[in-house]
């Protein structure tokens, strides 16, 4: 229940239905109260912002702070472990594996295989429980992808019970313990990700994949036209903010009554 609840307020949270619920409210002094200036005002207001977190220049300003805390990851020493976070998914059996992975998740899972092409010795790790009414954890529907790309099942380990990245961090507790890996998660994720598997006494090295934020020339139509593509940039770098800033309010307490913290 508060697993479901903390989704929903954080949803609420994001720029598209809270912009479009402000919008809401604003129509709604225009229409039914004597509020026309402060019905005028918000609306206003919501469309402007709406606007600019759908811009390029100020998408990626907010978003490549975060995506900038590690960089990808090129080491040279050996790894035993490569962990890859869950994300987006569903399950169809009639499309191919990797349509199956949305969002984030495809490019996790192939920076993951990508290390573990690197460091064919390791063990891959999947992590993620089934969401919604779908019959396959998210987990198992990643190691398939996995699988798909030539990484045989007996190097995969799949976690199919942690529901959020705290649950995943002490559930590769359980498996691994304090030995090395690489914990490969989207770039925007990763810095709340390696809080929470730190906290959780692990050692992880961190593997960003899905890097979003422009830094390379593109055109000034690109730049100047609002697109729902920036917008979702935007949306991911309030997401992770909202996510931190949880964090923070929270602390560590929860890992607190682990064994052997």
């Amino acid at each position: 229940m508060f697993f479901a609840l903390k989704k929903w307020i954080g949803a609420m949270l994001l720029p598209l239905p809270l912009l479009l619920l402000l919008m809401a409210v604003g129509l709604l002094l225009l229409w039914f109260s004597r509020w026309q200036k402060g019905g005028k005002i918000l609306i206003s207001f919501s469309w402007l912002l709406l606007l600019l977190l759908s811009l390029q220049p100020v998408a990626d300003r907010l978003l490549r702070p975060i995506e900038q805390h590690y960089p990808t990851w090129n080491g040279s020493e050996p790894v035993d472990y490569i962990v890859v976070l869950g994300g987006g998914y569903t399950f169809n059996p009639d499309w191919a594996p990797s349509s199956n992975l949305l969002n984030n998740s495809l490019p996790r899972v192939t920076e993951g295989v990508r290390q573990w092409r690197r460091n064919p010795q390791a063990k891959m790790i999947f992590t993620g429980a089934a969401a919604g009414y779908n019959p396959r954890s998210n987990a198992s529907v990643a190691a398939e992808v996995a699988e798909s790309l030539g990484v045989p099942g007996s190097a995969i380990i799949t976690l199919d019970q942690p529901h959020d990245t705290g649950e995943e961090a002490l559930a590769v507790k359980q498996t691994i313990g304090n030995h090395p890996f690489l914990l490969v998660s989207s770039a925007n994720h990763l810095p709340r990700a390696m809080h929470f598997f730190l906290s959780a006494g692990l050692n992880p090295i961190a593997a960003p994949a899905n890097q979003l934020a422009i830094t390379s020339p593109i055109s000034a139509w690109d730049r100047m036209l609002p697109s729902p593509m920036w917008l979702g940039h935007s949306e991911r770098a309030i997401y992770e903010t909202l996510g931190q800033a949880w964090q923070r309010l929270r602390g560590d307490d929860f890992l607190s009554s682990e064994p052997g913290k």
